[in-house]
């Protein structure tokens, strides 16, 4: 019989708490705009591209598509995107565009996104930033099969 880990010593139970308490502090400052931290997430991709289909949006955000519609339903009501959209080419999907109102809220999305992020990396050094930046990309295209967008890299 091998000997028990010590999960707290793995990089795996580490990375979750992080990832955890990120999300929370997300949660946090972004529930004072009256936003989940999921549907930023959603936000930030029609920022990038509106007008993009819903099936697309739960490639990109690698949610499943029943998650999205629940995100769709909650940015309707607070009208940040446009009621459903049908595909001109495919009557079966719809495509999701912002509304002025959803463009114009990015502003406050991020002052808050900027006020977490000073949060996280307050104490490291600049070194210590670019690794943990490069770290994360690599990882994020490990786990999500998807090469970060142009602007990301």
């Amino acid at each position: 019989m091998t000997d028990s880990i010590v999960f707290e010593d793995t990089i795996s139970y580490l990375l979750a708490k992080v990832a955890v308490a990120y999300r929370t502090a997300i949660e946090r400052h972004m529930a004072e705009i009256g936003l989940h931290s999921g549907q930023t997430f959603l936000l930030i991709e029609l920022w990038r591209e509106d007008g993009l289909r819903q099936v697309d949006l739960a490639k990109r955000l690698n949610v499943s598509a029943p998650t999205v519609s629940t995100m769709l339903v909650g940015l309707r009501r607070i009208k940040l995107i446009k009621p459903k959209e049908k595909d001109d080419g495919d009557g079966r999907s719809s495509r999701v565009y912002l509304t002025d109102r959803g463009r114009h809220i990015r502003g406050d999305v991020e002052r808050r996104w900027i006020d977490v992020e000073a949060e996280c990396i307050a104490g490291l050094p600049s070194t210590d930033r670019f690794v943990l930046h490069e770290v994360l990309k690599k990882l994020r295209a490990t786990y999500t099969g998807q090469k970060p967008p142009q602007d990301d890299q």
